[in-house]
């Protein structure tokens, strides 16, 4: 895992993050030599797999049953 000054984060933080979420490799931030703190990507959310489509299908009726009209290819 990298570790970072602190002074050198502050200075480049916006490109340390870009950096972090594109790689998701983490990166420790020390103090005088000393871990305080550790940027991390944060983890996908989860999509429940129950319920994804659920509004998406639509009620045409029922299909199955014969209909009263008489097909030209029936006679």
């Amino acid at each position: 895992m990298k570790q970072m000054p602190a002074g050198e984060f502050k200075a480049k933080c916006l490109a340390i993050m870009d950096r972090v979420s594109k790689t998701g490799e983490p990166i420790v931030i020390t103090k005088h030599g000393k871990p305080v703190a550790q940027l991390g990507p944060v983890p996908a959310e989860r999509v429940d797999p129950f319920g994804v489509l659920k509004g998406s299908v639509i009620w045409e009726g029922d299909i199955i049953s014969p209909i009263d009209v008489e097909w030209e290819a029936m006679k």
